[in-house]
């Protein structure tokens, strides 16, 4: 049985439900006394003391600062909903709404129809919901670009008054909290509301990447992958100055992430989907919580290893000769098929002179002061072929860590982080016409944009010179085979087929054989663990 203490500190709208955890856990264990003390102006300082934090805006200085170990609980996630029986039901299923077609209808009362959405001659106003909520508001203007959510032409009121209006009106869309919907099942949504695609690209349709709102837990599961816009929703952060090392302390957190989640609905907050639970849960004293596999692969994964330590001498010779071809002609496409060949830490590119960061980027600063930034060697060799890339615009403000460009393959798709802030001065053109310059020359023609720096001399001490870079490129692999490890069989002919290529070795373009969801895994369980 546990004994001890544990203090804790919330930000103010966070209080209830941490007052809530602590009482159900010490429920649990009499043993364990937890005290729950409220911020004052919500302003966290971690720099003193290390209590544990929770914090529920990703504004907070201590989520955003990189020193701080932090690790999300759970989400608070506003939505778009219409009427189940909408008569424009398909067309809105099919295309979704804009964020710039949502600001036109808020914004102007006198286009408050249906044909200003659709883009057709339909003269049936649209009645617009809305809760009277103050984060709300100020979500939903963010998300429309505007300074504050206009008022006329929109009805407030509490949730049960917005969800009850919408129920019953067919021309009705409004904003509301996800946990406003949801059935008394958990799994599916009340009586007679669906929810509103966002088209969040503005491309006319809901595409591959967008496709997220015919279930629920899909739905869940797309915000967690970051396919849902940002402005919509936001995290609630377990922080402290340290990672947590007491036993009271891992102990609780664990809980929070396992029967914890049971009490975020209740409080107004969305749980995590399971396997995001999962991920957090490595957070924790770096416990992988994984299940092992059967004991009758168990001793073939070892096998494997063995196999793979032994033949890897062999695959150098062979990675040598291919870094040399390689480092000698950049500008050369390469062809990802089936018989390409395989690749390790030698082989992979890491020129001098530049820096590094841990989501596979670089940064150079150039004589006349701008940096261009890119993706690194090893990260399009992962992909293979990019097929097109979404890039921001020039003038656009850049954070690091902030969504710096999207790489595509055949509408599989990855986010990319960015290594460092500043104003994105030109975007190269040529990628856009032909974006295989990613994978044939990463570092020269491949480049991404040019920015201007906000923060270049304070930002490269968290990045890493070329030596230091390729060391840890080799923890690299070592992580990705222990990806597909959990992700596919270890005795399966597709885990073998990954990382058994070439004597031991990954096959070039090893996530070219896998469909959406491999990358959607791979984005969040190996891409995000460095933003």
């Amino acid at each position: 049985m546990q004994q001890g203490s544990l203090s804790i500190r919330s930000t103010a709208d966070l209080y209830k439900l941490t007052s809530k955890w602590a009482s159900e856990y010490s429920s649990l264990n009499p043993e364990v006394k937890i005290k729950v003390t409220i911020l004052s102006n919500n302003n966290a300082d971690l720099s003193t003391g290390n209590n544990l934090t929770f914090v529920s805006k990703i504004s907070q200085p201590v989520v955003n600062d990189e020193a701080n170990w932090k690790m999300v609980v759970g989400r608070d996630v506003i939505i778009s909903v219409m009427n189940a029986g909408n008569p424009y039901l398909n067309d809105l299923e099919k295309r979704g709404i804009s964020p710039e077609l949502f600001a036109q209808i808020f914004n102007n009362p006198e286009k408050q129809n249906w044909g200003t959405l659709l883009g057709g001659g339909q003269s049936a106003p649209v009645h617009i919901y809305m809760i009277n909520d103050e984060s709300t508001k100020i979500r939903v203007a963010k998300f429309l670009q505007i300074t504050q959510t206009p008022i006329n032409g929109i009805t407030l009121g509490n949730s049960d008054e917005v969800i009850s209006a919408i129920q019953k009106d067919p021309f009705a869309i409004g904003f509301c909290k996800v946990v406003n919907i949801i059935g008394s099942d958990n799994r599916s949504l009340i009586e007679n509301v669906r929810l509103l695609p966002i088209d969040k690209n503005g491309n006319g349709c809901i595409d591959h990447m967008e496709d997220i709102y015919s279930d629920l837990n899909l739905f869940l599961r797309g915000v967690w992958i970051g396919k849902y816009p940002k402005s919509l929703y936001y995290n609630i952060y377990a922080v402290s100055n340290v990672q947590p090392q007491n036993n009271i302390e891992s102990a609780f957190l664990k809980w929070v992430l396992a029967d914890g989640q049971e009490f975020l609905q209740s409080n107004g907050y969305c749980d995590l989907v399971n396997n995001e639970s999962q991920s957090q849960l490595e957070k924790i004293n770096g416990v992988i919580v994984n299940v092992p596999p059967a004991k009758d692969s168990y001793s073939l994964t070892w096998l494997v290893i063995v196999i793979m330590v032994a033949l890897i001498i062999l695959g150098l010779i062979i990675n040598i000769s291919v870094r040399h071809q390689r480092s000698k002609k950049l500008t050369i496409a390469v062809a990802f098929n089936g018989d390409s060949p395989g690749f390790d830490e030698n082989s992979v590119i890491v020129p001098q002179g530049l820096y590094f960061d841990k989501t596979h980027t670089w940064a150079f600063m150039e004589k006349d002061g701008t940096v261009t930034i890119g993706i690194d060697d090893f990260l399009q060799r992962v992909t293979g072929l990019v097929t097109r890339i979404e890039m921001k615009n020039p003038g656009e403000k850049i954070k690091k860590g902030d969504l710096l460009f999207s790489i595509i393959q055949s509408g599989k798709q990855l986010n990319i982080y960015a290594p460092v802030s500043g104003i994105i001065k030109k975007q190269n053109e040529a990628l856009i016409k032909n974006s295989a310059y990613l994978n044939s020359s990463p570092y020269a023609e491949g480049w991404v944009y040019e920015i201007e720096p906000a923060n270049w001399f304070k930002e490269i001490q968290f990045l890493d010179i070329a030596d230091k870079y390729k060391r840890w490129i080799g923890t690299e692999f070592s992580r990705i085979k222990d990806f597909f490890a959990v992700t596919l069989k270890p005795d399966s002919v597709e885990f073998a087929h990954v990382v058994l290529q070439d004597g031991g070795v990954l096959k070039e373009g090893v996530l070219s054989d896998f469909g959406p969801e491999i990358w959607e895994d791979f984005q969040t369980k190996f891409l995000d663990n460095y933003k």
